[in-house]
């Protein structure tokens, strides 16, 4: 068992942060490898395992941004761009919490069926395409140039916050439509990949909360503690690796190959699904 812990958390770490979509992977992987459903209490800590990875990768961002904040709190205004900065992750966070909560039902109920997540694999790579050449319009308008973080705008903030809400179905990527989202309204690679890492934050921190109150209440905790271990570890250790990898990657570099990725693996996961019936 400790050989699938190491390799779930690993595939939660890399696929949480890359924009192939984490929840389709830990949905299609197991159920294409006939393994069983990890348990709650695993599932917890892989995700915690990621909300620490962000965390380490980003505190000195999150202590700016708490300073800006306190900063704003004493004078009264957002002309610090941190505190400014910090409100609009909190619009964008909105989206996802209002749809995790109205939605609950429908989206556990997606997380039942692999060819759903194999469908949405192939949304994500429509998405990530098209904000590419949308993105390469732009970027070839002189009068029109990618914008940096600090030119964020509040309709920028949420309509990257209702991507991140679209994410919350499997197979749909967090990061891609939140980046792609922030491509298509115009922000520069850094700044849309950078800010879709710092709303991730709280997004992945409230889930891993939920996850942590249902394990409490399900008093799931009479498992493997190696196991657990593994899994938490990986996830974290991965999870910091593939921020810093899609962080360099992305300021230079198309997503076409991730939307490639997702084609593939979307395909594979219809395919079998019919086959099987």
């Amino acid at each position: 068992m400790d050989f699938r812990a190491l390799f779930l958390g690993f595939l939660q770490g890399v696929t949480e942060f890359l924009p192939i979509s984490s929840s389709g992977h830990l949905v299609l992987v197991p159920w294409l490898l006939g393994w069983p459903i990890p348990s709650l209490a695993f599932d917890t800590l892989v995700h915690w395992g990621t909300a620490v990875a962000v965390i380490a990768y980003f505190w000195r961002d999150w202590v700016r941004l708490l300073q800006g904040a306190w900063q704003g709190l004493r004078t009264r205004s957002l002309d610090d761009p941190n505190a400014r900065l910090l409100l609009l992750l909190i619009v964008a966070t909105v989206p996802g919490v209002l749809a995790g909560a109205l939605l609950e039902d429908f989206f556990e109920g997606m997380f039942a069926r692999p060819a759903a997540a194999a469908g949405f694999l192939l949304l994500t790579a429509a998405i990530l395409t098209l904000a590419e050449s949308a993105w390469a319009r732009r970027s070839s308008a002189p009068d029109d140039p990618p914008r940096p973080l600090t030119a964020l705008s509040w309709l920028d903030a949420l309509t990257v916050g209702i991507a991140q809400a679209v994410a919350i179905l499997p197979g749909v990527s967090r990061s891609g439509a939140t980046i792609a989202a922030g491509l298509g309204r115009g922000l520069d690679r850094e700044a849309a990949a950078r800010f879709s890492f710092l709303l991730s934050t709280p997004i992945i921190l409230g889930a891993g909360a939920m996850q942590m109150f249902q394990l409490f209440q399900s008093g799931d905790w009479a498992g493997e503690v190696s196991t657990f271990i593994v899994g938490f570890l990986t996830a974290l250790i991965s999870g910091g690796l593939s921020i810093h990898f899609l962080l360099r990657y992305v300021r230079r570099r198309p997503l076409y190959p991730f939307a490639l990725y997702c084609i593939l693996l979307g395909i594979l996961g219809l395919t079998v699904a019919a086959l099987r019936g």
